[in-house]
């Protein structure tokens, strides 16, 4: 298996475990007393004025490893909020990525700012944790979703509130996107099969995105002039992760890129 498939075949083993500790219907019931979902609250900063930020918070990842040795998660997601971040995606896979759910709802509890529970997303049941962790949004891959899953988990989000962006790496996976209904689409440069990052991934697709959806660049976002060139290629919002995280200080990071986007 490549690493993509590794992911979401270790997603599915944590979903029955924790089915077992929650079962589905109780899950349903607790999406259901959380209350109206806020996923316009997440599409909102999504399309204001200028180039968004979706600033990342995650201790590793498959690809280079650990990223931070000293993972002060409350203390970077708070100074993200500071420096005027649009949107927080926080990792919730534990294996390799080394995120949690606890780590997701202490975040929560910290911050108001919009987040993304960014997941594998292999099982409605995951849309439900989502909602009932206070996401705002959640991460549905192309890459690992047949269309019909694909459709019904963007219909689960629309009916609990919830924003979904839609991740794909090329044409068909746009395509696919489009077809089920996406409203905000993310093109990841890196991918996910074995992790190459290739930035005009971002460029050649973008034509392909309707104006009607909002597009997100991912991945490979390392300068303020990266920054500037996804504005320039007509990006919306740009998911910014391990450069910040590397980032001694990852505000002052955040300004120069948010200054170059201008």
């Amino acid at each position: 298996m490549n690493i993509l498939e590794k992911l979401a075949a270790h997603a599915r083993e944590r979903v029955c475990a924790d089915m077992k500790k929650v079962p589905l219907p109780e899950m349903r019931e607790l999406a259901a007393a959380a209350g109206p979902g806020t996923g316009d609250e997440f599409t909102a900063a999504l399309k204001r004025p200028g180039l968004s930020f979706i600033c990342e918070v995650k201790k590793a990842s498959p690809s280079k490893g650990i990223i931070a040795p000293d993972f002060p998660y409350l203390e970077i997601a708070k100074s993200y909020e500071a420096a005027g971040a649009d949107c927080i995606s926080c990792l919730t896979e534990p294996k390799w990525f080394l995120g949690s759910d606890q780590i997701f709802r202490e975040i929560r509890a910290a911050v108001k700012t919009p987040m993304l529970r960014k997941d594998f997303t292999v099982s409605e049941y995951q849309i439900y944790q989502a909602k009932v962790m206070g996401a705002n949004a959640a991460l549905l891959i192309c890459a690992i979703l047949e269309e019909p899953d694909l459709e019904a988990y963007l219909a689960l989000c629309d009916e609990l509130g919830l924003a979904a962006l839609i991740e794909a790496h090329d044409e068909i996976e746009i395509d696919t996107a489009i077809h089920a209904g996406a409203k905000i689409i993310g093109v990841n440069n890196r991918n996910l099969k074995d992790f190459s990052v290739d930035f005009s991934i971002a460029a050649r697709l973008r034509d392909r995105i309707p104006p009607a959806c909002i597009y997100v660049a991912e991945s490979g976002v390392k300068s303020p002039e990266d920054a500037k060139t996804l504005k320039k290629i007509g990006a919306d919002a740009a998911l910014i992760g391990e450069a910040l995280m590397r980032a001694d200080n990852k505000a002052a990071m955040l300004n120069a890129m948010k200054e170059a986007a201008q």
